[in-house]
């Protein structure tokens, strides 16, 4: 089930991470430079041909939003207000902080911190529901005391929103909600229409058109991250559970043909007792088919000799998730340099971070874990740094600012010093 592989041959796995498709980039482009040139008449075109909805108004009112809250279940409306108030109380910890010092009686300088004013958040839709991503991406932004947090998804096949996904968003204080999708809804978001005002900054995972547009789009607006196919990496040895293993790689192989589930171990017998829990489970699944061409074309069984080995792949694979299932697991987490999000010991599965642990499960992929974070509330914040200096404290570093400002050839730099005195 899972290709087996030596670590020296750790490439196979990270070679073929990074997707390219010249077609979908061309589409893009021309959906961007209808949005920017039509405004509403070409995202309410698109949506009817992507998605077989036309709907001229194409926002969602707060009586729509209200009646969907009313047709979900008592149970699941408590599931979801547990999960925000954990994700609210993890993020609040997060903020950065405001801060002023001294360096003498005539200088003084600081940091600022300021909500970005109006942001959007992409929520796949369509076929799937995910009230999950709207608490992920909106409850930072609501902590953040975002004023505009402006939400989209595509229509689904009834020519709707789910109401799951709409009562999530009324939980998490999404101020404004618009049912748009694809390429067509991150253009207007960035650009703006007659109906939507555009946003400072574009959060939240998508398809590949989303993906690109998210890209196209960067510098008129801020963007998250570029989000590739989910993936989870499981360090696993003979103490670990192969029942426990199997779930964790198919909890992942599910989302998609092209998410990536792999198992590090130091035991060949262990990685066989987990391809045949898979063969089993495999079975029973929903989503079956996609979860085995999942397996079939990107799960690995990275074979290692020692721990050493596994950190090593580890680091080197960067994943998006990452599961530590070997014993004295708590003792390996200061040696893990590259990750997404960690899940620690047999009872801290993936999908208990998915939905209700509190940390943000929108996580960088593809490796990018070797050089980003989850989203956070950063992510929805400017800081702003000030300087305040007496006549006094400009004048004990004059001199060193007019040589340097000279020594770059910068002669105006060092005038605006001089004029001073």
């Amino acid at each position: 089930m899972l290709k087996t592989i030596k670590i020296e041959d750790i490439n196979q796995v990270t070679s073929s991470r990074q997707v390219s498709d010249d077609q979908a980039l061309f589409t893009v482009k021309e959906i961007i430079s209808q949005v920017k040139e039509k405004k509403d008449q070409a995202v309410i075109e698109y949506t009817s041909l992507f998605d077989q909805v036309y709907q001229e108004d194409y926002r969602i009112s707060q009586d729509q939003i209200d009646l969907a809250y009313q047709h979900i279940d008592d149970d699941l409306i408590n599931d979801l207000k547990i999960a925000y108030q954990n994700i609210r109380k993890f993020h609040e910890r997060q903020m950065p902080r405001a801060y002023q010092y001294t360096m003498d009686k005539d200088s003084l300088v600081g940091q600022l911190i300021r909500p970005i004013e109006r942001v959007g958040i992409y929520v796949p839709g369509g076929t799937a529901a995910y009230p999950s991503t709207v608490l992920m991406n909106a409850v930072p932004a609501q902590v953040a005391q975002v004023k505009d947090i402006v939400m989209i998804s595509p229509p689904n096949k009834e020519g709707k929103i789910s109401d799951i996904i709409l009562a999530a968003a009324k939980i998490a204080g999404v101020t404004e909600i618009y049912q748009v999708g694809g390429a067509q809804g991150i253009a207007a978001l960035a650009y703006g229409t007659e109906t939507i005002k555009p946003v400072s900054k574009i959060v939240g995972p998508g398809n590949i058109y989303v993906a690109l547009a998210k890209k196209e789009v960067f510098g008129q607006v801020g963007i998250d991250m570029i989000a590739g196919p989910s993936e989870v990496l499981i360090y696993a040895d003979d103490s670990s559970n192969p029942k426990f293993v199997a779930a964790d790689l198919l909890a992942q192989a599910e989302h998609d043909e092209m998410a990536r589930a792999i198992l590090v171990s130091d035991s060949i017998n262990f990685v066989q007792a987990v391809n045949e829990e898979l063969s089993l489970q495999l079975k029973s699944l929903s989503r079956q088919a996609i979860a085995r061409k999942s397996l079939e074309t990107n799960g690995y069984a990275i074979i290692v000799d020692n721990q050493e080995e596994a950190i090593q792949a580890v680091n080197i694979i960067a994943p998006e998730h990452l599961e530590l299932m070997v014993e004295n697991a708590e003792a390996i987490i200061a040696r893990i340099k590259n990750a997404g999000a960690i899940f620690v010991g047999p009872y801290s599965p993936e999908p208990l971070g998915d939905y209700i642990a509190g940390p943000n499960h929108t996580l960088p992929t593809s490796g990018s874990a070797r050089f980003s974070s989850p989203l956070s509330t950063d992510d929805f914040v400017k800081k702003m740094s000030y300087i305040r200096f007496s006549k006094q404290g400009l004048s004990a570093v004059q001199e060193s600012i007019q040589r340097l400002a000279n020594k770059e050839g910068l002669s105006a730099h060092a005038q605006a010093i001089k004029v001073r005195f």
